[in-house]
């Protein structure tokens, strides 16, 4: 229990419970923003009634979303001024202006048109409403553009120099725009736009169980299969070019991906770890199943390396990370998720092309059913992973190459970080049950298709024009005078 006397092993435990916990929230907020723009387009094109009800149903999972991800946003980001205010000062030159611009540019504009896109439906135009759903999409995705910038950047930082314990920015753009700022971006677009399509796909699944609204939930379901159909084999190919550009920029966390402790030298074949223990203190793996050379495969499609993947017993133990284990099997859980994704959004395409989706009988595929209901959650597991990877994966750099951890954590007591810490606990606990109680009772209640649809509506007029009947005066012509 010594950890607990460390504050920085406790800041950096603090910092990974409020990502962690955070990063459930945006993950549906920004793909499933892309769903909603998709169908409110689909039902101001065919006007067909089903469309605008799914667009109702599916924003009350956006909204719960945007809420507890806004309440989790900002402590995290307070950390570092908190907890991290050493690495704040040393970067702020440019991460501080790259964190504020997601909150200028992204968050301020998903704010300021989540209204119209929530209550806006009866009281304003059909293309303005349309618009404003456009608008708080770019605003979600706007995020991850900021977010990732600002993180690619700490893993490959550019553009400047430290000087005196304070990074100079020589060129803003060519920091916005590091090695790693471009994979990433669309690594972390494509991971939250899969998971929303198979979070949308699972609801809709379980409901096709359950027999309930079964030709509605199937028009959901295919158009979460036939996004899928691009976005999970891109996702396969981005995160490809994102293992290759750890292979050239990062050797030591490609090392303990996977938990690789020699060196292969450029021109020869190397085996790919499947599953194996890694053991830090020997510095070995216990036990191991490898697929003989295909790690030159995957790394640059040919069984030869041309550059040498170096192993971790190539660095002193204070340099490279540690908690191999946790990142080695943290990295084969989102490759396994991303394939297992592609090879389910595969199946349900031919049984869509033998006619077995349609709303009559899409109901007797209970095994495919079932499968999209367990990828549901699957999507935030890969997403988790993938940042432990890309986080944990770093260490012992805040800023890669250039500044420690240890150097960047404030000097604080351990006792107030953990009394911190176990209070983001106890909060983010009672969240995630709050959270868990308001969606199930959504999906619960299910869709209304008693709304009325804009613009279908017979209105009245307020005055009744409509010419009356004359009646003759039939009173004495005294009493008509």
């Amino acid at each position: 229990m010594e950890f607990l006397s460390d504050s920085v092993v406790l800041s950096r435990m603090q910092f990974a419970l409020t990502a962690i916990f955070h990063m459930l929230w945006p993950v549906l907020t920004t793909g499933m923003g892309i769903y909603l723009v998709i169908v409110e387009g689909i039902w101001l094109k065919t006007k067909n009634p089903d469309y605008y009800l799914h667009a109702r149903f599916w924003s009350k999972f956006y909204v719960l979303n945007f809420g507890i991800g806004v309440a989790t946003g900002i402590p995290m980001e307070f950390q570092f001024g908190t907890n991290w205010a050493p690495f704040s000062e040393a970067v702020g030159n440019f991460f501080g202006s790259v964190i504020g611009f997601e909150a200028s540019w992204a968050f301020m504009l998903e704010a300021a048109f989540l209204g119209i896109m929530l209550f806006g439906w009866e009281r304003v135009n059909p293309a303005i409403h349309y618009l404003s759903t456009i608008l708080v999409a770019v605003g979600a995705n706007l995020s991850t553009v900021w977010i990732l910038t600002a993180n690619s950047w700490m893993q490959t930082p550019a553009g400047g120099e430290l000087v005196d314990g304070k990074f100079i920015v020589h060129d803003y753009f060519q920091a916005i725009l590091n090695p790693f700022m471009v994979n990433s971006v669309l690594h972390m677009f494509f991971a939250t736009l899969e998971t929303s399509l198979f979070v949308i796909g699972g609801i809709s699944a379980w409901y096709i169980l359950q027999q309930r609204h079964a030709e509605f939930f199937a028009k959901s379901l295919k158009i979460a299969l036939a996004a899928a159909i691009a976005v999970a084999p891109l996702q396969i190919y981005i995160g490809h070019l994102s293992g290759e550009q750890v292979y050239h920029y990062q050797p030591t966390k490609l090392a303990a991906m996977e938990a690789q402790w020699n060196s292969t030298p450029a021109g020869q074949p190397a085996d790919w770890s499947l599953l194996a223990i890694p053991n830090e203190k020997a510095e070995k793996n216990d036990w191991e199943i490898t697929i003989p050379n295909a790690l030159g495969y995957i790394l640059e499609f040919k069984q030869n390396l041309s550059e040498p993947v170096r192993g971790l017993k190539e660095w002193k133990a204070s340099d490279r990370p540690h908690m191999i284990g946790l990142i080695y099997y943290a990295f084969r859980t989102m490759i396994g998720i991303g394939f297992f994704f592609a090879g389910l959004m595969l199946f349900s395409t031919l049984q869509w092309l033998r006619g077995k989706l349609a709303a009559t009988n899409i109901s007797q595929q209970r095994w495919l059913m079932r499968a999209w209901v367990l990828a549901a959650p699957l999507g935030y597991i890969a997403v988790e992973s993938g940042w432990i990877v890309r986080c944990v994966g770093r260490q012992p750099w805040t800023l890669y190459g250039q500044i420690r951890t240890v150097d960047s954590a404030s000097r604080l007591p351990a006792s107030n970080v953990l009394v911190s810490l176990t209070g983001f606990a106890v909060v983010y606990t009672i969240l995630f049950i709050t959270a868990m109680y308001f969606g199930s009772r959504i999906i619960r209640t299910g869709p209304n298709l008693e709304l009325p649809i804009p613009g279908t509506e017979v209105t009245k007029p307020a005055v009744d024009t409509t010419p009356g009947e004359f009646v003759p005066d039939e009173r004495p012509v005294e009493a008509q005078q």
